[in-house]
């Protein structure tokens, strides 16, 4: 048995299954990858894959086992490789953030601004999505940290630190009628096309069961995944937006009126995902501290429960 062969076998899960994809990520030939797993089902005496003629199709039992010890394996190794890497050169390396287009816009730059100009030699790559594929992106080690809402904190693989607590306004263009009809309340919002966030956002499904709750069914004409493409329709007409109290900039978005819809929504929280068995390199706990500046190295190895 060979680590390039559990390599292989994680990759080609990681690929759903496609041989060709997973030796394409791995800089290899595909039939390299399909012998390397043949000879290791035949070194073990059973198969991992399912196959129709030459397509996989599924794992087997014994399969299911043997890839969950080959990921923490190639954790593992790459873990050791971290520690090198941290005693060797600790200014150099890379750091991999998944998050959402709401909080790469309006929350990291300072911390990222901050971050490189400390580690000029770090690589740091943003990946974006909804947190639901950032969640997954940490999980699947693609990867180092994950910053989204709520949802992210359900994954068990995961420890999630809470960074910061956000709201809603809702944005309108100069002269809309809800500028000059007293206080905001969910029955008016209701009243107007609605657009918000994408409901595969927990802020969405937040919104959603708020106005369930008051009896009321929300108009909602459009959904996005970004707040400025909210903005741009509702600069267009064609609704009211809802959206993260963060993504409103007086400068920027001149052309629209902000109202504060905190006193209808309850607060959602912005979390830190990272896997619990990561090694973490020193550049990273910064970062950690940077975008909450409450969890220091040492709070952030108690909850991992590590030494210092």
């Amino acid at each position: 048995m060979k680590l390039h062969q559990l390599r292989y076998l994680h990759e080609v899960v990681r690929q759903g299954l496609n041989i060709t994809g997973a030796a394409d990520a791995l800089n290899t030939s595909q039939p390299g990858v399909s012998k390397q797993i043949q000879l290791l089902e035949e070194e073990l005496g059973l198969q991992i894959f399912q196959r129709n003629g030459k397509r996989l199709i599924g794992i087997t039992e014994p399969g299911v086992k043997i890839l969950a010890l080959a990921t923490q394996v190639i954790r593992d190794i790459d873990n050791i490789k971290r520690v090198g890497e941290e005693f060797g050169d600790v200014e150099t390396g890379t750091l991999t953030i998944a998050t959402t287009h709401t909080q790469a816009r309006y929350k990291l730059p300072a911390a990222v601004k901050a971050f490189m100009s400390k580690y000029p030699k770090v690589k740091l790559n943003i990946h974006q999505g909804n947190p639901g594929q950032v969640a997954e992106q940490v999980v699947n080690g693609d990867a180092d940290f994950g910053i989204a809402t709520e949802s992210i904190s359900s994954y068990d693989s995961l420890l999630c630190l809470p960074c910061y607590h956000w709201n809603r306004c809702v944005v309108v263009p100069y002269g809309h009628p809800l500028l000059s009809n007293g206080e905001l309340t969910l029955e008016k919002l209701a009243s107007y096309p609605l657009i918000t966030y994408d409901f595969a956002f927990t802020g969405g499904t937040l919104v959603s069961k708020t106005f369930g709750d008051a009896g009321l069914t929300p108009n909602v004409v459009l959904t996005a995944i970004d707040a400025d493409v909210i903005k741009t329709y509702v600069s267009l007409g064609l609704g009211v937006g809802l959206l993260a109290n963060m993504a409103y900039d007086p400068e920027r978005d001149a052309n629209l009126v902000m109202i504060d819809a905190s006193h209808l929504f309850a607060d959602s929280t912005t979390y830190l995902g990272v896997r619990k068995d990561v090694f973490l390199r020193g550049y990273m706990y910064d970062f950690i501290e940077l975008i909450a500046p409450h969890f220091n190295r040492a709070a952030v190895n108690a909850a991992l429960k590590i030494s210092a």
